[in-house]
Order: C-alpha cells, then sequence, then structure tokens
C-alpha cells in the first residue's frame, strides 16, 4: 500500500507541520488504539461549519431550510467518500484485520471518516483559516455544482412535511436490528405513522441511511 504522504499533501494542497496529524488521520480504529475517530469527531464539526459558512456566504437569498438542504447534499457520506476517492486517501489509509481484509480502502464509511478527520488534523495544525482554504480547494467541485433551485429535500424532511400537511401525527422510527460487522454494519429500521397504522421498514450501513430508505417507501405510499 502506498504511503507517499508527500503527493497526498500536494492534492490538499496544505503541507503538515506535524506529520503526525496526518499519519493518526489516515489510521484506522482497526490497526491501532492511536487512531482517527477523535479527529473524525472533530473534523465533522469544522467541515459543517466551514460549509455552513461557505453557503451563508454564496448563496444570500436563500433561507434557512435550503441552506440546510444543500450543506446536507454537500456533506453527506456518499460526497465526502467521492472526494476522499479522487483524493486517493484509500491508498494510504491503516487498516487492521477485518476492515483490510474485507475492502475497507474502498468502504464509503470508512473513506468519508478519514476525510473528516484529514479536516479536523489540518484545523488542528494550522487554525481555522488554513482548514477553511483546504476544505474550499478540494470540495471546490461539489461547491460549483450546488443549484439551489434543484436542491433534493431528504425523504425524511418530505415526509414529515407531507404528514404535517395532512394534520397527521410526525412518524417515528425504530431499529429492528443491527447486524454484520462494527466496520460494515446493516442497520433494519421501522417508519411508521400511527394515524393510518402505516409500517414500512428500510436498511442501510447506518441507521440515518435505513431511516430515510423507509421513510422513502412510506411516501411512495401515501402519495
Amino acid at each position: 500500500m502506498a504511503r507517499n504522504l508527500d503527493k497526498l499533501e500536494s492534492m490538499v494542497g496544505y503541507h503538515f507541520l506535524d506529520s503526525r496529524l496526518l499519519d493518526r488521520a489516515l489510521t484506522h480504529r482497526s490497526f491501532s488504539a492511536f487512531n482517527n475517530e477523535r479527529l473524525e469527531f472533530l473534523g465533522d464539526s469544522v467541515l459543517g461549519v466551514i460549509v455552513s459558512a461557505i453557503l451563508y456566504r454564496l448563496y444570500t437569498d436563500s433561507e434557512e431550510g435550503e441552506l440546510t438542504r444543500m450543506r446536507a447534499q454537500v456533506v453527506k457520506k456518499d460526497t465526502l467518500a467521492q472526494i476522499a476517492r479522487r483524493l486517493q486517501l484509500g491508498d494510504h489509509l491503516k487498516l487492521g484485520g477485518s476492515a483490510a481484509k474485507g475492502g475497507g480502502t474502498e468502504n464509503d464509511s470508512i473513506l468519508a471518516d478519514a476525510l473528516e478527520s484529514l479536516i479536523g488534523a489540518v484545523y488542528l495544525d494550522a487554525g481555522l483559516e488554513q482548514a477553511q482554504i483546504t476544505v474550499e480547494a478540494v470540495f471546490e467541485e461539489e461547491l460549483s455544482a450546488i443549484d439551489p433551485g434543484r436542491t433534493a429535500k431528504d425523504p425524511k424532511t418530505e415526509l414529515q412535511e407531507l404528514l404535517q400537511s395532512k394534520g397527521l401525527l410526525l412518524p417515528k422510527y425504530k431499529v429492528e436490528s443491527i447486524s454484520g460487522s462494527s466496520h460494515e454494519p446493516d442497520f433494519v429500521v421501522s417508519c411508521y405513522v400511527e394515524d393510518n397504522q402505516l409500517v414500512q421498514t428500510g436498511t442501510g450501513s447506518s441507521r440515518k441511511s435505513a431511516e430515510q430508505a423507509a421513510a422513502k417507501k412510506l411516501l411512495l405510499i401515501l402519495r
């Protein structure tokens, strides 16, 4: 596995003063106790603030709900994994055990987490201004592709608004089961509407994605 971190730093557009931060950002919990989970937590928050500020500045006529949907489109797992692949983060990850054997370098969740960890590491190494420069650079393609007028609402939001328009109670979600490994879990979630006793289940690699899948099925019925 390649570990040419100079190449990665060149693609990111930032050279780390403390190379240990970069190394940690690329270390999965399956490899070592010295891993990127805490950096992922930090990077997730830093990314949210930066993207929110960028959208606030660019789209002065957009209301809160629309800005929220645009941000969700930019920071969702699929988008983060896509950017991580463009940066070839998978070539630099340290994975151990089942994560390495199970194709973890191509796992969307692992790649998305690594990108958030990288952003958290930049923030710790050089501060918020540099983190914003980095985010604007590596997210340039995705930020440029945003069309406020065509930003779709996610199924959970659409379902909630549809039920409210009908004067019905809001949907409830229940995790039915969690299977698979800790690195690649499979969630089964039920979404139900008490008023008309409708229930649908959805599956996904996270609770959130399973909830969205269940909500999408209910939408198809209610429409």
